[in-house]
């Protein structure tokens, strides 16, 4: 019998969904760093195993490309605190998409009216959402 020949790249093993999994804490923290500045609609979408390029993506709103802005520089500057600095952040200064990749973890913060027009979240409409309020400070 012929050896199966694989095309493409690895698949990622799932990783486990324990509090000890460093990817589900670090998209907790991103989505507390966005609370502290006020975000609105913070939501955490594992999308581990249907993505290779991330296990978890967190997506929020601003209600103004002022607020995207300072949200986006909280999170990556609370971010870095921990040791864990952002490899890219793109969509500043402008605000209304700002992207930053922390590497298993992707956050998108969107003004209110063009989150509603890209409507990611619809993209993993069969993921599993991580509760926010985990992220809430004890």
């Amino acid at each position: 019998m012929a050896a199966k020949k694989t095309t493409g790249a690895p698949k990622r093993a799932p990783k486990k969904k324990t509090a000890g999994n460093p990817a589900r804490d670090a998209a907790l923290a991103v989505a507390q760093a966005g609370l502290d500045k006020k975000a609105l609609q913070v939501e955490i979408i594992d999308v581990t195993g249907k993505v290779d390029y991330a296990d978890y993506v967190v997506v929020m709103s601003a209600s103004s490309d002022r607020q995207a802005n300072a949200i986006a520089k909280h999170i990556d500057s609370e971010m870095s605190k921990k040791g864990m600095p952002a490899t890219s952040i793109e969509g500043l200064p402008q605000g209304a998409w700002v992207l930053i990749d922390f590497g298993d973890v992707i956050v998108h913060i969107f003004h209110q009216d063009t989150r509603g027009y890209y409507d990611l979240e619809s993209l993993w409409y069969d993921a599993a959402r991580v509760e926010v309020t985990d992220a809430a400070k004890p």
